[in-house]
């Protein structure tokens, strides 16, 4: 068969190529876009950990009845991969507080400690809930 007959066959016009277009990102202003970005990223993250981990369980089954080194060592390395992902999804918010210049604020006080009399405690206390 040549490549001419092989195109008629499979319906293929000679030297199409696939054009991939490349996604542009959206404008808007850098707050807005620091948003778009972590959720598009978060997304991506949670595809690559979901596939990761369907890839993993089948490739364990594949190292199971297949007892070859390599198809441990590959398991391993997609270990590795998939919890960097996880680990990659948690700092993500952190970084995004940096980009946007957010601090951290304390979740819980344990130590709160008044210095003064009681007066100025209620004092105080009638004075934040004005």
């Amino acid at each position: 068969m040549n490549d001419k007959n092989l195109n008629e066959i499979l319906n293929i016009e000679d030297g199409v190529e696939e054009v991939r277009q490349m996604v542009q990102p959206p404008a808007g202003d850098d707050d807005e876009q620091v948003d778009k970005d972590y959720e598009y990223t978060r997304t991506n993250l949670y595809n690559v950990i979901e596939r990761g981990t369907e890839a993993l369980e089948e490739m364990l089954e594949v190292a199971k009845q297949s007892q070859q080194p390599r198809a441990f060592e590959v398991v391993s390395t997609l270990v590795k991969t998939v919890s960097d992902a996880n680990k990659d999804l948690l700092e993500l918010k952190n970084k995004q507080k940096a980009i946007k210049g957010e601090k951290a604020k304390p979740k819980n006080v344990t130590n709160a400690l008044f210095v003064g009399s009681t007066a100025d405690l209620q004092k105080m206390l009638k004075d934040m809930k004005k």
